[in-house]
């Protein structure tokens, strides 16, 4: 499902192509690109839910006393993201990319994946498609896309 989201980021949302395709049409089009059937419809609908993220009514509030809380994980949160996707998760709410609000919408659209492997890669990509549907959020997305696409600046000693 993961390769599918990564497909459709690079294909449409990436490029600036809009995406005003009929779901019929985007089907066909990822099944003759070699996806299957099944993960086809399971990427689509976790799609159709994040785009709901659109939907200002919809957002979820956060308390104010929420932006100095720790995050505790569930065990199947952990088991989802290792140490270094919650530490990254840490990293980009400490450098304002995420908040309370776009960090929890970020796990819960990674515990949506049906994936039994998931690592700090694709991680970087949820957040960037999480992001992206944000209103509002496009200073942090600009902000994600250049730490996902940045080459690593050498130090000279």
């Amino acid at each position: 499902m993961m390769d599918i989201l990564m497909y459709l980021f690079e294909a449409y949302i990436h490029s600036d192509v809009e995406l005003l395709v009929d779901q019929d049409e985007l089907a066909d089009e990822l099944s003759e690109a070699g996806f299957h059937h099944n993960d086809i419809l399971k990427a689509l609908a976790w799609l159709e839910k994040l785009g709901a993220l659109q939907d200002a009514e919809q957002q979820p509030m956060l308390a104010q006393t929420a932006q100095r809380a720790q995050r505790i994980y569930t065990e199947q949160e952990c088991y989802r993201m290792d140490s270094e996707c919650r530490g990254f998760l840490m990293f980009l709410e400490q450098i304002q990319v995420l908040d309370p609000e776009t960090r929890e919408l970020v796990i819960e659209r990674v515990m949506e994946l049906e994936t039994n492997e998931f690592n700090l890669d694709d991680l970087k990509w949820i957040i960037l498609l999480v992001l992206f549907n944000m209103p509002g959020k496009e200073g942090a997305y600009q902000e994600m896309e250049d730490l996902l696409y940045e080459e690593p600046e050498e130090w000279l000693h």
